[in-house]
């Protein structure tokens, strides 16, 4: 389920930073940056709450991902900026690091057993 959540939000991401811009007014200063740091810390939130060991290579692999959308963005019309890509690897390493403290191995299962969540049906 972890990988399905991050794939979603994997597309939603590309598609919300990759389509062109629609010409207007600027919104509120600073929301851009805000918008990064959120989206990139929820990208990382399935994959280091179920992998918690993992949760630097999670954020790292988050990192790189938001600078490959980066490069790609000037192709679509878009520009690329250091400061989208600075909150793109604040989101995901705090989103990766929170998630990995409230992870999968904290739980245990009816049976006891570490690594199954508490509310596991199985």
């Amino acid at each position: 389920m972890a990988f399905i959540l991050t794939a979603l939000l994997t597309v939603v991401i590309a598609l919300l930073t990759l389509m062109p811009q629609v010409p207007g007014p600027t919104g509120i200063p600073g929301f851009d940056k805000l918008a990064h740091f959120i989206a990139f810390a929820a990208l990382c939130v399935p994959l280091a709450w179920r992998y918690p060991h993992l949760w630097r290579a999670v954020a790292l692999a988050t990192l790189v991902y938001g600078g490959v959308i980066e490069i790609i963005q000037p192709l679509t019309g878009r520009t690329a900026q250091w400061g989208d890509l600075v909150a793109d690897g604040a989101g995901a390493f705090a989103g990766a690091f929170v998630a990995s403290r409230f992870g999968f191995r904290k739980f245990r299962g009816r049976d006891g057993r570490k690594g199954e969540p508490a509310f596991s049906d199985s």
